[in-house]
């Protein structure tokens, strides 16, 4: 997983509390709306560039030198379960536009 070891150890809970304290949030990550999060819009190629910057680097090429990669892919991903258990109504016009919908 592409996130930091203490929030991706603990993502289960922190989707939980923020179930439980009724907090809609919006995630970087999959697996938080996954654990009982509302909402997820992350970058899926995030570290794809990654290969080639450190195949450069070993060739010789100077870091400063190689352009800045931006994402190209974003996924949303929504969580009906959570929605409804907060009492937010997801309008259908965002629900079209989803990757991915947790029912």
């Amino acid at each position: 997983m592409s996130f930091t070891p203490l929030l991706g150890t603990h993502s289960a809970q922190l989707g939980e509390l923020a179930a439980k304290y009724r907090l809609p949030a919006i995630y970087m990550w999959r697996a938080f709306v996954e654990h009982g999060g509302l909402i997820s819009y992350y970058a899926v190629d995030l570290w794809r560039p990654v290969v080639s910057y450190v195949d450069r680097i070993l060739k010789g090429a100077k870091p400063a030198d190689l352009p800045v990669q931006l994402p190209t892919k974003y996924a949303l991903l929504i969580n009906l379960k959570t929605a409804q258990a907060l009492g937010i109504t997801i309008p259908p016009t965002l629900l079209i536009q989803a990757d991915e919908v947790i029912k």
